[in-house]
């Protein structure tokens, strides 16, 4: 835990930049692997996505007034200025209730596919054929039904049922529901025209102009669901060519050309139809209400002409007399204008009426249906209407009850009001006007009583007559009024561009963007993963790494060693690693002048744990002392794993153990190793209390007589970072060698002996890199010891290295190195 907490406070507190730079150049295979298997997966979706278009129209919203409109006659009203229908237009033109309509008008609730190079495509517009539904009956959903043709006729109808009832729908009331179905496929042979009534399907294949079917192509067509297909299309783009404008620019996105053309200029056909039709509701509302009254009258005229007809054929009477004529034509003026003041009051009671009893006021009655001319009457209805058109279209953007409603209710109450008063006055007025006509009327209708009673009754019959014909006459010109209203109404929608295939109109998929986000993936997952790496390696690659972690200095490198033995020095003497120990040794002998250091010399090598090549340095240290003449010792005191005996072929029965613990003398643990001037103790049989042994007496003792004999002794100890057996051996030795094996040692293990050197426990100590190579000066420079200038300061033709053993050879190695 110590040596965790430790690391990882390092490892936080710096971070080697030129480090991480030479880890980038060593992982650059990673890199290349990367990159490729990221271009090769952007290749994969380029080559399989299909094109995707964007198609738009453009259209302007304006206020196109009928040319006809007067204070009398028209019958519609403006309900807003054009920056409220340009934001209509956008709600309306996104609005389900539209795209349901366009949807439906288009049918593109049915799919049409053929087969791509990777996938199945939209053949819509590309096919032989179009499907005609049957409305009123159901249609599979989502199923695929293939068509192949046999000739340019005759086709086969096939489908797979995997499960044994399918969804249903029937577009005609939009329903859904369920039926079974057969499990497996269905094979049945039709021809173009012939109507396929089927459980699952009810549907009728014809011709397309202009396309001839290829024979044994498959084709596919399949239904959607209604709703879901209009939620697609609801994503239609809407937008002002600029800020204020009442131009509108419509796109939409897909993958057929086609397909988007025609449901653009359909939405906007359609929107156009819509909007014509909401202006002509009032015209079309009055021509209806006159077209009713019309047939009335018509009757009523028919009804009283056989009357004066029949009336003149039998009293043989076929004209009134000057007096006769005169007060006829006077009453009839009268007449029609009590007329009119009835048919004016009476359309107050029904605006009165109306007003009080509706709350949806956008079919409020014309007032020149009633020959209404009040200025004050017309403007108020007017509003009301204008406002009530205005709520309506708020509908699309708002919720109910939202403040904005609130607001125009509260407009129409205001207006409302101020028709009361108007409709009150006025008819009082036009009740004065009527017992003044009637009284008129009174004084002509006794004068006509002085006339013979013919002539009367002549009169009575042909004043009915004449008042039918009037009023028929007023509501004739009335209904050709409405007409030429409803005819002038041109739509306030002005398509200045249809949308249409010119050969354009690509937007994706973006290969390049592609391919230059597989290029930055490829780079950043492994630049991340090395990062990853390097911030949590806790190893020791460079000698920066050792200077930033320690004082001590670095007194030695040795390099890989490929020989199969560990005797490299020996076996292969002009070895860059023979050289590298001859630098050590050299580097050893500088330390003893310097600290004056007479007769018998010492060095310990230790290591912080197992594996960082501390008994292979000493065996070869041991070596190149012993072949330059010297009388040397190698000491195995590594007593919990000794390795020294095996590669020198000697036994390891009878060892310093046996000497500490007086079983064996001086003499007979000394061994021969073959090489002159080199002799070997090895540890000899492991034993339960190696501590107290190394710390003991006998063992002072011994290593004062081995002075006395040998020139020089290496002492192979055990690791200090492991086990206390090797700190009790630092007082025996005149140099202490401490292993750094490059790409092993943890940098948290320097921690020990840091400890121990500043405290002046351990003194005259150097570290060792071992296995070290040239990445580990990369950006560093030369100059770090003898050692280093041996092991890699000569040319080529000074050294025989060892030949790198193949890939299986090292396999081979390290299998054999384990057992």
């Amino acid at each position: 835990m110590i040596y965790e907490e430790a690391d990882k406070q390092e490892i936080h507190a710096q971070f080697d930049i030129q480090g991480f730079l030479a880890k980038l150049l060593r992982y650059w295979p990673v890199f290349v692997v990367s990159l490729l298997i990221a271009f090769g997966v952007a290749y994969y979706i380029s080559v399989r996505k299909l094109p995707v278009y964007r198609m738009q129209n453009i259209i302007n919203i304006k206020d196109k007034q009928n040319p006809f409109f007067t204070s009398n006659t028209s019958l519609t009203f403006n309900w807003g200025g054009v920056t409220d229908k340009v934001n209509t237009a956008m709600v309306v033109l996104k609005s389900r209730t539209h795209n349901e309509d366009v949807v439906d008008r288009l049918q593109f609730y049915v799919n049409y596919l053929t087969d791509g190079d990777y996938q199945q495509v939209d053949a819509y517009g590309r096919v032989p054929f179009q499907v005609e539904l049957d409305l009123e009956r159901p249609q599979a959903l989502w199923r695929q039904f293939k068509v192949e043709f046999r000739d340019s006729v005759n086709y086969t109808l096939s489908v797979n049922f995997e499960s044994d009832r399918a969804n249903t729908q029937w577009f005609g009331n939009k329903r859904r529901g369920g039926i079974p179905t057969p499990v497996g496929e269905f094979r049945e042979d039709f021809k173009l025209g012939d109507i396929i009534r089927l459980p699952f399907l009810n549907v009728r294949l014809m011709p397309v102009r202009g396309w001839r079917p290829i024979p044994n192509q498959p084709y596919y067509f399949q239904f959607q669901n209604f709703n879901s297909t209009v939620s697609k299309y609801m994503g239609i783009g809407v937008r002002p060519e600029s800020d204020g404008s009442s131009t509108l620019l419509l796109s939409l996105v897909g993958t057929n050309k086609k397909r988007l053309v025609d449901y653009l200029n359909t939405s906007v056909g359609i929107f156009s139809e819509n909007l014509l039709e909401q202006k002509n509701e009032f015209a079309t509302n009055t021509i209806r209400f006159i077209d009713s009254t019309l047939a009335e009258q018509t009757v009523q005229l028919k009804s009283v002409e056989d009357e004066l007809n029949q009336f003149k054929d039998r009293n043989k009477i076929y004209d009134l007399g000057a007096e006769g004529t005169l007060l006829n034509n006077r009453i009839n003026e009268l007449d029609l204008r009590k007329e009119g003041i009835d048919r004016e009051i009476d359309y107050y009671n029904i605006l009165e009426n109306y007003l009080l009893n509706r709350t949806d006021y956008s079919s409020v009655p014309a007032p020149s249906v009633a020959n209404i001319s009040e200025s004050s009457i017309v403007a108020g209805v007017g509003r009301i209407v204008s406002l009530a058109e205005e709520r309506n279209k708020l509908q699309y953007s708002y919720r109910e009850g939202a403040p904005i409603f609130l607001d125009i209710d509260r407009q129409i109450d205001a207006v409302k009001e101020i028709l009361f008063e108007n409709i009150r006055s006025t008819k009082s007025l036009k009740q004065q006007e009527l017992i003044t006509v009637q009284g008129d009327i009174a004084r002509y209708e006794s004068e006509i009583r002085q006339l013979p009673k013919e002539q009367q009754d002549l009169i009575k019959i042909q004043r009915r007559y004449d008042l039918t014909q009037g009023t028929y006459n007023l509501f004739l010109s009335k209904r050709s009024e409405a007409d030429l209203v409803r005819a002038a109404n041109v739509s306030d929608v002005q398509v200045i561009d249809l949308a249409k295939d010119t050969g354009g109109g690509k937007v994706g998929p973006n290969n390049k963007l592609n391919y230059i986000l597989a290029g930055v993936v490829g780079l950043i997952v492994p630049l991340v993963v090395v990062f990853l790496i390097v911030f949590l390696d806790n190893r020791i690659h460079t000698v920066k790494d050792v200077e930033r972690l320690s004082d001590i200095p670095i007194l030695g490198y040795i390099g890989k060693s490929r020989a199969e033995t560990n005797l490299v020095v020996l076996d292969q003497p002009k070895s860059a690693i023979s050289e590298a120990f001859r630098g050590l040794r050299s580097s050893l002998q500088y330390i003893y002048r310097r600290l004056g250091t007479a007769g018998s010399k010492t060095v310990l090598i230790t290591s912080s744990i197992s594996g960082e090549g501390k008994t292979f340095c000493s065996m070869n240290l041991a070596s190149v002392l012993a072949l330059s003449n010297k009388k040397t010792l190698l000491l195995g005191l590594d007593l919990r794993k000794p390795k020294i005996f095996g590669d020198f072929n000697i036994d390891n029965s009878v060892g310093v153990v046996n000497y500490l613990i007086g079983q064996a003398s001086k003499e007979e643990i000394i061994q021969e190793s073959g090489t002159p001037n080199l002799r070997i103790i090895t540890s000899g049989p492991i034993p339960p209390n190696p501590s107290e042994l190394l710390i003991s007496e006998r063992m002072q003792d011994l290593i004062t007589e081995l002075k006395g004999e040998y020139e020089y002794i290496v002492i192979d100890s055990p690791p200090i970072g492991l086990v206390s057996d090797a700190a009790g051996l630092l007082d025996y030795a005149d140099a202490t060698l401490y292993m750094i094996r490059q790409n092993y040692t943890k940098r948290a293990m320097l921690s020990i002996i840091n400890e121990k050197y500043k405290t002046g426990e351990v003194s005259n100590i150097s570290f060792v890199m071992n296995v070290f190579g040239k990445q580990g000066v990369l950006g560093y420079g030369y100059g770090y010891g003898y050692g280093y200038g041996y092991g890699y300061g000569y040319g080529q033709g000074y050294h025989e290295d060892a030949v790198k053993p193949s890939f299986l050879g090292r396999l081979r190695r390290r299998f054999t190195k384990k057992k």
